[in-house]
């Protein structure tokens, strides 16, 4: 057959990386909202031609990081205070029932890991580590669940507000009350009780919320 082939393998390898980049990068609050992500840029930066950059900027745009606007192109995606809201509803309903699937199939050894990510958000000093360990106390218990899709759903939902929750924990004091939060879903896992643990799970999400929001109205004005 005549044509030019592409080496799939490359390409694909090139566009994880850049996408995984600059998805921490959101994320962490490195690159800020409403900065554009010009694709020649990347290209420079990356070393890399911009196929994979497209292929990256598309999948970002697919979680909700970015947006395309007229003139600028790509630009990191803000969301409002009812966005917020809505995220953190969805959030509080599925993973409260994620949690009610996990707790029958948590062994000894994940109770366990759970609990070093437990003292470990505790200790911890530097902010730009919060947000990582929160969720691997959270992801540790939620893949008892075996529910892949709706840890896929938990995960971008965490990725289109992280920042934010970063932010929130930073300037309002919000780490020690997540901990002692912590602390109660894993005593209920380690009980066996779903359902108490599901609730707190939920109450836990929701409360963050509020928090957040509070803090970003007083932000915004």
């Amino acid at each position: 057959m005549k044509f030019s082939a592409v080496d799939v393998r490359q390409a694909a390898s090139a566009a994880d990386i850049v996408y995984e980049a600059l998805r921490r990068a959101i994320i962490e609050g490195e690159i800020v909202e409403g900065e554009s992500l010009r694709q020649e840029e990347l290209a420079r930066m990356f070393n890399t031609s911009r196929i994979p950059v497209r292929e990256a900027l598309s999948r970002l745009e697919q979680h909700g990081l970015i947006t395309t606007q007229r003139y600028k192109g790509a630009v990191v995606a803000g969301l409002s205070i009812e966005e917020i809201a809505e995220i953190f509803e969805f959030r509080a309903l599925i993973e409260a029932e994620v949690m009610r699937l996990a707790v029958p199939n948590l062994d000894r050894e994940t109770l366990e890991k759970a609990a070093q990510y437990c003292s470990e958000f505790d200790r911890e000093t530097d902010p730009h580590r919060w947000g990582e360990i929160n969720r691997l106390f959270h992801y540790t218990l939620y893949e008892a669940s075996q529910r892949p899709y709706y840890l896929q759903n938990v995960r971008s939902s965490l990725d289109r507000i992280d920042r934010y929750l970063r932010a929130q924990l930073t300037f309002t004091n919000g780490v020690p009350r997540a901990g002692r939060e912590h602390e109660a879903i894993l005593a209920a896992c380690g009980k066996g009780d779903a359902d108490l643990a599901s609730r707190l799970t939920r109450d836990h999400i929701l409360d963050a919320g509020k928090s957040l929001m509070t803090f970003l109205r007083e932000q915004r004005g």
